[in-house]
């Protein structure tokens, strides 16, 4: 199983997984940040973005994943002020120059973006700005691997980890899942040599009866991670139960503001903590994502379910991996 949707999209861009013997099968994992923000989620952003006072900000990939009755893209047209930034940072300098308005920054994302974020709540912090928020929306990759492989469905027998996230984090939380679960696990890049620099480690791994985990992005990751970034991350955020689109709650698999940055929080401060929603019962993103499915399972694929009309997040989003098939695969 390949954990980032990146390298679900150069394998099925440069059909990677059709060049391999059959004997190797590549199941695509959980690691689009954006698939599996919970559909509650989405829901309470829209809440908030349509309020006339909040000036909502987000990257430009959330804007299309639908909620339970609307995306963020049609609060936008409905007159919303929904911006999109290429930064958090950008969402705090926001907040200082407009101090009559609430900014509200849609802070998604894997270990690989935390820390980004983090840093903007720090600097709302000190530039006393009373008016900035996040909406947080977190999850962690090591707890998703295990529910990945504590599944009865679970097929996945080797990973290739996802090696911006190792960057930030480095490898050390990898190696008890490597030796509980006895796979192997690759930290691998995003070009199609990486992948199968990986998928070649993991076989002889696998052949040899090891299970260690190996760093075949050397060139980007270090054994023990960007310490100050792991710093920030824990200084503001700690980690919490999180709900994830299509799987259910994962234990400790997310991260939540801690209790000195609670007023940062935007769910708290616009009171739509209360807010649920339910899965679209046709889609069956959550079996994509744990690997027990691949998108042309779906009866809803490229039918009931297009990029311009999505069922779920999996279809919309740039690393997702039903977009993925619709766009290299969708005559097949």
């Amino acid at each position: 199983m390949e954990i980032c949707g990146g390298q679900t999209h150069a394998i099925i861009r440069f059909g990677l997984d059709e060049m391999l013997p059959r004997e190797i099968t590549l199941i695509h994992g959980p690691g689009c940040p954006v698939c599996v923000t919970p559909i509650e989620m989405i829901d309470r952003a829209v809440a908030i973005a349509g309020r006339p006072e909040v000036i909502f900000c987000s990257f430009g990939d959330m804007l299309r994943v639908p909620g339970s009755r609307k995306d963020l893209f049609t609060v936008k047209s409905e007159g919303g002020d929904v911006r999109i930034v290429y930064s958090p940072l950008d969402a705090v300098a926001l907040a200082q120059k407009n101090p009559e308005r609430q900014v509200v920054f849609f802070a998604i994302g894997f270990e690989t973006t935390a820390p980004a974020n983090a840093m903007s709540v720090v600097q709302a912090a000190q530039r006393k700005l009373g008016n900035f928020s996040v909406l947080a929306s977190h999850v962690l990759v090591p707890p998703a691997m295990c529910a990945v492989l504590d599944s009865p469905a679970n097929r996945v027998q080797g990973f290739l980890a996802a090696g911006h996230v190792c960057a930030i984090t480095g490898m050390d939380q990898y190696q008890p899942i490597a030796q509980t679960y006895r796979v192997p696990i690759i930290v691998t890049g995003f070009e199609p040599v990486d992948i199968l620099q990986g998928v070649l480690s993991c076989v002889r791994q696998l052949e040899q009866g090891r299970f260690e985990v190996e760093n075949q992005y050397a060139r980007i990751v270090r054994p023990e991670g960007n310490r100050p970034a792991m710093q920030i991350m824990a200084e503001v955020f700690e980690p919490v139960p999180r709900k994830w689109r299509g799987i259910g709650e994962i234990p400790a698999s997310g991260l939540a503001l801690r209790e000195a940055y609670q007023k940062f929080d935007a769910a708290r401060r616009f009171d739509v903590e209360g807010i649920t929603a339910d899965e679209p019962a046709e889609c069956i993103a959550g079996a994509v994502l744990q690997g027990h499915k691949k998108p042309h399972d779906c009866p809803a694929f490229g039918i009931h379910c297009t990029p311009e009309r999505p069922l779920g997040a999996p279809m919309v989003s740039s690393e997702g991996a039903c977009a993925a098939y619709y766009r290299y695969r969708k005559k097949n």
